[in-house]
This record gives structure tokens, C-alpha cells and sequence, in this order.
């Protein structure tokens, strides 16, 4: 299981081309209006025979980007290329109804304009990549999991680093449902349950299953702020562990299962056993939205759905006792 982010793999296929001589253009999606298939920063790669990778959008509106860019109707070392402004154009290129997208095109010229990302998402560090709109000049600075996607008038600025990961404690019926949703949300899962129980029993594909102590889980897989820990397994003495290395980890979340009251003596014994209330603070229980949810597949879209509010800068409500008993 990759351990990187898609948008790795388009800037390693990216200098790849450019180390074999190819001829490139790096698309970013910049803004959009309206539906728009694909969220501002998708990334996509084209070679100058029309060979690509990553999307920006799909179908018709890549298809005529491709064409523009084979037949060198994009000359400028970057351009902001707008689609959908008018409802013809829309519906000619497949945008849903309303649908608008801008997208930074850039001639990229040599692999080394490339590379200290490639390094550095390898390193598991974020990097806030600016390029100036007018005249394509490049900046790199050390960024934050907090830091959201900017395009202003002068600029477009993207955060690039290691891919999304979601750590579960807990191999029970509950974190299969949970996994398999955070699957098609693009994290890098791994559930950790040493009770071989349960380890023996997990079939879900594309999740790696670690039988170590959930304090060394963490402390292997938590090395990012780009990163999900949440213990599922009602056993203090399981989640109990996780839950303090979590907490001194830079993980963007830290979430436990539980009803209000078991979430009450949860902080209480974790006081006890030094945990700060700074930390504290950062722990989310009972985990999960209201959304009056009951059965294993319900509680696992609250989770998962809480887990997504609060990345993308949102305030939540929390779950009622009864949705995370």
C-alpha cells in the first residue's frame, strides 16, 4: 500500500516525461462554479503527444484541453484557462448545469522544477507551492494539514505532501464499515487490533492490518499532520494506549467511540495517567455527527462524516449518546 498522495505520482510521472524529453503542462483545477466534477487543487499531467495522468475534470473538458495543449494552442509558460462560461459551452464540453472551472495551466521545462516536492512529500513534510499567475515564477515554504487551497488575482497556491492516513483501533464489524468508506476518500488505512480474534478475521481489501500494540501503531503510523487516529474497540485497555500517543502525535484528529458517559470517564482516567488538558482538548468524543444513526454502516458515515467537516474547516455538532453508544 502507497504510503503517497495521487498528486505524488502525477509529479513523478510529470518528471519522468521531462527526464525523456518530453514536452509537459502541469493543469490544476484553480476555481470552480456550481457542480463541478473535480475540487479545486486536482492535479493532472499531459505530455506533448497527448498522453496524460490525474484529472482535472473529465470527459469532453479534458479531452479539448489535451488537444489544445497537443497542437501548442497553449503557447504561454502559464495561463489560466476558463471553461463553462457560457451554456453552450457547458453543455459542449459535458459541465454539469451551472458548471464553471478555471484551471492553471503550466509549461513545466525541466525535472528539477519538479523535484524538491518529490523529495519532500518522501520525506513526509507539506510543502505550500506558490506560483505567480502573470509571470510563473515558483515559490516553495513549509505548510500546515490546516492550510487550504488559494487562488487569489496574483497567484495560485497548493499544498502537496504525503497522502491522507487513517489509523483504527479495533478489528471489529464497525471499523470494516469505517474502512470502506475511507477507502473511496482516498486515505491510507490501517487498523490495528493485536487480539488475534479479531486480526484473524478481518477481510477488508486494501487495508493493511497491523497486530502490534496500539501505542507503537501510532507511534509507526502517525508521523504527519495529515493524519486520522480513532479507537473503536470499547477496551480502555487498547484504546486507553492509543489514545495518549495519539494525542502527543501531530495527527489533524483524534477521535474515540463511546457514549457521553463513557466518553466522561475516558478524559478522566487519561488525566490521571498525565495526559494534559491541552491535549484533552484535542480529542473528540463521542465521535461522530447527530445524524440519529443506529446500525454499524450509519455510525461509520457519522464518523467519517465528522472526520471530513472538521478537514475542510468546518464546525460540527456532536454525535448524541445515543448515535455513538
Amino acid at each position: 500500500m502507497s504510503l503517497f498522495s495521487p498528486d505524488r505520482d502525477v509529479l513523478q510521472t510529470a518528471c519522468d516525461w521531462l527526464r525523456e524529453g518530453r514536452r509537459i503542462a502541469l493543469v490544476t483545477v484553480a476555481k470552480t462554479w456550481g457542480s463541478s466534477p473535480r475540487p479545486v487543487g486536482s492535479l493532472m499531467v499531459i505530455r506533448g503527444d497527448g498522453l496524460h495522468m490525474g484529472s482535472v475534470s473529465g470527459g469532453c473538458v479534458e479531452q479539448d484541453l489535451i488537444t489544445r495543449f497537443r497542437d501548442q494552442q497553449i503557447a504561454e509558460p502559464v495561463a489560466i484557462v476558463d471553461y463553462g462560461v457560457s451554456g453552450d459551452q457547458a453543455g459542449r464540453l459535458g459541465l454539469p448545469c451551472g458548471g464553471r472551472l478555471e484551471l492553471l495551466v503550466e509549461r513545466i521545462e525541466t525535472p528539477q522544477a519538479l523535484e524538491p516536492l518529490l523529495a519532500s512529500s518522501t520525506r513526509g513534510e507539506l510543502q505550500a507551492r506558490r506560483v505567480c499567475i502573470h509571470t510563473g515564477k515558483v515559490d516553495l515554504f513549509p505548510s500546515t494539514a490546516h492550510d487550504d487551497f488559494v487562488y487569489e488575482q496574483e497567484y495560485v497556491q497548493k499544498v502537496f505532501g504525503p497522502a491522507w492516513q487513517l489509523l483504527v483501533i479495533g478489528a471489529g464489524h464497525l471499523s470494516s464499515f469505517v474502512a470502506q468508506i475511507s477507502l473511496t476518500l482516498d486515505y491510507r488505512v490501517t487498523v490495528c487490533d493485536p487480539r488475534n480474534e479479531y486480526a484473524n478475521s478481518w477481510r477488508v481489501e486494501g487495508v493493511q492490518l497491523t497486530t502490534t500494540m496500539p501505542d507503537d501503531a501510532v507511534r509507526e503510523h502517525v508521523t504527519h499532520e495529515r493524519s486520522v487516529v480513532m479507537t473503536l474497540t470499547h477496551d480502555p485497555k487498547l484504546d486507553d494506549m492509543a489514545l495518549m500517543a495519539a494525542l502527543d502525535s501531530p495527527a489533524y484528529y483524534v477521535g474515540a467511540l463511546g457514549s457521553a458517559r463513557s466518553n466522561e470517564e475516558r478524559r478522566r482516567r487519561l488525566r490521571d495517567m498525565g495526559v494534559t488538558e491541552q491535549q484533552l482538548h484535542r480529542l473528540h468524543g463521542p465521535i461522530g455527527l447527530a445524524i440519529g444513526s443506529r446500525t454499524p454502516a450509519e455510525i461509520a458515515v457519522a464518523i467519517m462524516a465528522e472526520v471530513t467537516a472538521i478537514r475542510n474547516g468546518m464546525n460540527v455538532r456532536r454525535a448524541r449518546p445515543a448515535d455513538a453508544a
